[in-house]
């Protein structure tokens, strides 16, 4: 037989689509043609395949050599992972090695040209699609561990193409790689003690994280914004295993390693002002995932958000509604998932000082009234809280002032018991409630309903904004654990609802 089919898979955003390599040899002039759209990379296979076959001392047959990279209408990109298989297919074409054994793995591998077999980004996705499809996967070493997180999978490292060789023909067989027992590495973390007064916002920085809320805070310079944003990630709860592997999955995709001691830590993205849409959202071409799809499951801070281009802010609007982003450019389509929890800080004015007591405010009511509409409605409406961090009196700096303070620890543990009501009653954070969902699970009292009805038609807030008030309630009262929005629930929903 002269035809042999390999299994392998392609890269497409987070999936890893089915690609079979068929190599096929008959008469005619020497040469080896690799079709099915590959890219300059996989067309550079042949030679990379050539050099480790013949420096194994494996024939390199001398006849016509056609690999085809089925589906002929998939793109075949990301380098060199199907070198290993194309290598595999050219010797079970040749007879060289059996072809019954082939139909229960997945090969993926970059060759070197002595035979070494190298990395290749993306090997989770493809692991948990081959576990799916219940085969086994043969990966380099160097992606084992990565490519064994999935429960299940079945994962034979190999350092070399003779050790995959030798385990097809049944001499040496490759053992199945045991991933490390993912850990939380015990490192000293940011803790929201550190923060010296500012009960208001650490209150309604608690709130977003248990309801998963995005939130704005406006401040001058030097009162704690970052401060507050950056330990968030300490009040988290820690991500189960299935939001850990979808978070690793795109990290994986862009070729970053994943680090066994970063397990269940929540990704805290924060791009500078001066990023594009494309460095945010995703894009180029193959798309990749931008900065809101890295901060998956985790954190998106946008320090001095009116210093960011306004365009590159709206595109934060669809994402933050759906959760995903898609991306399309005229040969590839790619989703990318960005569940992503927003945090931004901004002056009240261009200098900062406008309402400090301790500075002068130098800008003019025009000045200011420009810095703030950088921003627009649409995606200030899409904002559950808006918190004022004002600057402290210097009696807020004696540490022993600070000591009734809660620390990170002990908020945690409160916002772990808000967000496990809130799955319990629907599977999913308070932000993310669907309009049947808000009238089920977020009633109010007839009196309070009438209030509410009164603060909209007063404020001229929009039914969007409506819904996040009441989802902001829901949290509140989760956070106090109490089965019913009261009155206190709701006035301090809508002391959050002041918009810029």
């Amino acid at each position: 037989m002269t035809l042999a089919i390999i299994f392998s898979r392609a890269s497409c955003g987070i999936d890893a689509p089915l690609v079979t390599v068929e190599v096929h040899i008959s008469n005619g002039l020497p040469s080896l043609a690799i079709v099915g759209l590959p890219e300059t990379a996989v067309k550079e296979s042949r030679d990379r395949v050539r050099s480790a076959l013949i420096n194994n001392h494996f024939e390199f047959p001398v006849r016509r050599i056609t690999v085809n990279l089925a589906p002929a209408d998939l793109p075949k990109k990301n380098g060199g992972r199907f070198d290993l298989p194309i290598a595999l297919g050219i010797l079970a074409a040749s007879q060289q090695i059996p072809l019954e054994v082939l139909a229960q793995y997945e090969f993926a591998g970059e060759l070197a040209l002595d035979g070494t077999l190298r990395g290749f980004s993306g090997a989770l996705p493809f692991s948990l699609l081959t576990s799916n499809a219940e085969r086994k996967l043969v990966v380099p070493l160097e992606n084992a561990d990565e490519a064994a997180l999935p429960k299940n999978s079945v994962v034979l490292p190999a350092r070399h193409l003779l050790e995959v060789c030798s385990h097809l023909l049944g001499r040496n067989e490759l053992l199945p790689h045991t991933a490390k027992s993912p850990t939380v590495k015990q490192i000293k973390t940011l803790d929201i003690i550190d923060i010296y007064g500012q009960i208001h916002a650490k209150r309604a920085l608690a709130i977003a994280a248990a309801g998963q809320h995005s939130m704005i805070m406006v401040g001058p310079p030097g009162t704690g914004k970052t401060m507050l944003a950056s330990r968030l990630p300490s009040i988290l709860p820690p991500m189960s295993d299935q939001e850990a592997i979808e978070s690793a999955a795109i990290h994986s995709i862009c070729g970053k390693k994943f680090d066994h001691f970063l397990w269940q830590q929540r990704p805290f993205r924060a791009p500078h002002h001066t990023a594009s849409s494309v460095a945010l959202v995703g894009g180029s071409s193959p798309p990749r995932p931008g900065e809101i799809s890295l901060a998956h499951h985790g954190v998106l801070f946008l320090d001095e958000l009116p210093e960011f281009s306004r365009h590159v802010l709206e595109s934060l609007r669809e994402p933050m509604e759906s959760g995903c982003v898609t991306i399309s450019r005229a040969a590839h389509q790619a989703i990318f998932p960005a569940r992503f929890q927003l945090i931004a800080a901004m002056n009240p004015c261009p200098c900062g000082n406008f309402g400090n007591k301790k500075a002068v405010c130098r800008c003019t009511q025009d000045q200011i009234q420009r810095y703030r509409t950088r921003i627009s409605g649409p995606l200030l409406d899409r904002i559950d809280l808006y918190v004022e961090v004002a600057s402290l009196p210097s009696c807020f700096f004696d540490k022993k002032k600070n000591h009734n303070s809660e620390n990170s620890q002990q908020v945690q543990q409160k916002v772990i018991v808000a967000r496990n009501l809130q799955m319990k009653r629907a599977d999913k954070t308070n932000a993310f409630l669907d309009n049947a969902e808000i009238s089920d699970f977020c009633q109010l009292a007839d009196w309070d309903q009438k209030l509410l009805e009164d603060m909209v038609t007063k404020a001229n807030m929009s039914a969007r904004a409506y819904h996040r008030v009441l989802k902001v309630a829901r949290t509140i009262a989760d956070f106090e654990d109490k089965k019913q929005i009261d009155r206190g629930h709701l006035a301090e929903a809508l002391s959050y609802r002041y918009e810029i």
